[in-house]
């Protein structure tokens, strides 16, 4: 990927070197992913698209050490995933990334509060601090006033504000969103977008600059993106610069065929 300016952006973070991913063997094998190369900057927001079946959640899988790859190097700010162990790489994911989804996943009879601190609660942080820490992160996410509701006295894009709060309240180097605007009405997927911009625009703390995966199939919403990076048939096709949803939009219609 290519820099953004200098002082937003200070390293790489993530690389991928000829990433392969292989579901089942013989003629009953399915390439996910083919010889994938991919790097990531620090600070950097990039957005996935690709048509179903193009390999974008396989990447995102592989690059959230959800999943392992067949063949090839992942490098997150230089360590060898591959040679992790299990839990070393649920270690991984615990202390440095942050995950939001599409459905929320909040737990429904408990409270906004409640729900940013679990992630707290499950390394062990003190309740004072973790109440002093999730309280900061629904203020960044625009909920003050709010901590006390549960997820069905919220509107969906408040719970997905809660949602991006949970995953922020650790926080994480890299952020993973997977359509988090694929529930909500244009005019919260947009808040919920600035959100995100704003994310690395302007980090909650003040540690290094926030690092945005983003897998999308809207257009606007990749927009929001520094880079786009296109999957087609488990190889990346193409990569735009911030661009506007139009020229996006224009790109991933001439990647339907290749379906």
């Amino acid at each position: 990927m290519n820099r953004r300016d200098s002082q937003q952006v200070n390293g790489l973070m993530i690389e991928l070197t000829a990433v392969t991913k292989v579901y089942g063997a013989g003629q009953a094998a399915v390439y996910a992913l083919r010889s994938i190369d991919l790097g990531i900057n620090q600070g950097e927001f990039v957005a996935v698209m690709g048509p179903s079946g193009s390999g974008k959640s396989t990447c995102t899988n592989i690059l959230g050490c959800l999943d392992t790859p067949t063949s090839g190097a992942y490098l997150f700010k230089g360590l060898d995933v591959a040679a992790l162990t299990r839990n070393q790489r649920a270690l991984l994911r615990r202390r440095y990334l942050g995950f939001v989804f599409q459905g929320y996943n909040l737990l429904n009879r408990t409270s906004a509060l409640e729900n940013v601190e679990l992630p707290l609660l499950y390394r062990g942080v003190l309740a004072g601090k973790r109440r002093v820490r999730a309280l900061q992160a629904l203020e960044s996410v625009g909920l003050t006033g709010w901590e006390s509701h549960t997820p069905g006295e919220l509107s969906g894009g408040q719970q997905q504000r809660v949602a991006i709060a949970r995953a922020i309240v650790t926080d994480p180097a890299v952020l993973f969103a997977d359509e988090p605007t694929g529930a909500l009405d244009r005019n919260a997927g947009r808040d919920v977008l600035e959100l995100l911009r704003n994310l690395v625009d302007a980090p909650v703390t003040h540690g290094p600059a926030q690092t945005v995966v983003m897998v999308t199939h809207d257009p606007l919403a990749a927009s929001y993106a520094d880079n786009v990076l296109f999957l087609a048939d488990g190889r990346i096709v193409g990569q735009m610069e911030r661009s506007d949803p139009a020229r996006i939009g224009a790109r991933m219609a001439e990647l339907e065929p290749l379906r």
